[in-house]
């Protein structure tokens, strides 16, 4: 097939069963993995895509004032079970995890997504979540079957990629359970949270998009981290967790990578931590608790120090698996794998500094839907 990536792992069918297990999750101490948000949207406007893993679609959205507006042709049938999205940072591409490959599709002018064959298959790999750095170069997928992270450079022209490398990583147990990825905002480092197994460093050069591996952070068979955010200034690094000293912890980020603990980590969240989000002015950030169905929201104060905001948590859909920032920086987006509903916008308040205020919400397709990612457009 002309401009497959074949990464070698065809085995991956053999063992979807147990991958799909994995996926789907449950509310409670295990959430899905790909929790993480995406970034914001200039060149093609201020949109949202959100795949849906159990009505296999991807649903898209312009986002206007306190407004959701289906992009033409949403939700776009895929032929797939989706796991994770993400944008490039030119909105010029969508990539879409399954199981067994990577699709890509073009965003167009008018939100809406178009590629050859319902989708151009461009690496087969199975992955759980996916990230690209900040200059656009290169994709990075968290692989579901193995200790790797799968590197590709993209074509920026058509969105193809090439298979660059497998770097391995060590488990600190023998439970696996990859969440997500992220690329930091100085494109230094990688960083990965495995679940039970705790998050893994790596430095990156950006030239050759070599991935050396910087630090482990162990954790335990009954705390899941599961979600990362990192700030604009790439100082400090926020892990959502659940299970046993569950909640949002931060780490003060040294040189290289090293992670130091900052006074009073975790700080207390919800149960069931899935995803954690900064605003874009860096002075607040926000937990998806989809055991409880709702979102904590906090101030970042001196040394990244949090402080609950008032009202929080603020009431989303069923287990809220995800959440994002809009384009604009004014909107927080969140989507409920459970529904009710699938997708909530919402506004930040005008004399309340950082609190949530509910502007809107929509359904993202024909329920269930099993909304499990979003991402925004930059």
């Amino acid at each position: 097939m002309r401009g497959l990536v074949e990464v070698g792992r065809l085995w991956v069918w053999g063992v979807i069963a147990v991958v799909l297990s994995v996926l789907t999750g449950c509310s409670g101490f295990f959430v899905p993995p790909n929790s993480g948000g995406g970034g914001g949207g200039t060149a093609n406007g201020d949109r949202v895509y959100v795949a849906n893993s159990s009505a296999n679609t991807m649903a898209g959205f312009t986002v206007g004032t306190n407004t959701l507006t289906s992009v033409p042709s949403s939700p776009l049938t895929l032929g797939y079970s989706p796991t994770a999205v993400v944008t490039t940072p030119s909105n010029s591409f969508l990539y879409v995890a399954s199981l067994g490959a990577i699709y890509v599709y073009t965003i167009n002018s008018d939100g809406s997504l178009s590629s050859s064959s319902q989708g151009a298959a461009v690496a087969l790999v199975t992955v759980s979540a996916l990230d690209v750095s900040p200059d656009g170069q290169w994709l990075f997928g968290l692989d579901s079957l193995t200790t790797v992270v799968d590197e590709f450079q993209i074509n920026t022209s058509t969105g193809g990629l090439t298979a660059v490398a497998t770097t391995p990583y060590n488990v600190s147990n023998t439970t696996f359970a990859p969440k997500a990825i992220r690329v930091s905002p100085n494109g230094a480092l990688v960083i990965a949270a495995l679940g039970t197994s705790g998050d893994v460093v790596f430095t990156l050069n950006t030239s050759t998009g070599a991935l050396l591996n910087s630090q482990i952070l162990p954790a335990s068979a009954t705390t899941s981290d599961n979600a990362l955010a990192i700030d604009s200034n790439t100082a400090f690094l926020y892990i959502a967790r659940s299970g046993t000293n569950g909640g949002l912890a931060v780490y003060q980020i040294g040189a290289g990578g090293a992670l130091t603990p900052i006074n009073g980590s975790p700080f207390a969240t919800g149960a069931g931590s899935a995803s954690v989000v900064l605003d874009r002015t860096g002075k607040y950030v926000y937990v998806a608790n989809r055991t409880d169905n709702n979102i904590s929201g906090y101030t970042i104060g001196t040394g990244a120090a949090l402080t609950a905001l008032s009202g929080s948590p603020y009431a989303s859909g069923t287990q809220v698996t995800s959440l994002g920032i809009d384009q604009s920086g004014k909107y927080l987006l969140a989507a409920a794998f459970g529904g009710s509903p699938d997708l909530s916008l919402y506004s930040f308040d005008a004399t309340v500094p950082g609190k949530l205020n509910l502007a809107t919400s929509t359904a993202t397709g024909t329920a269930p839907t099993g909304a499990i990612a979003l991402a925004t457009t930059h």
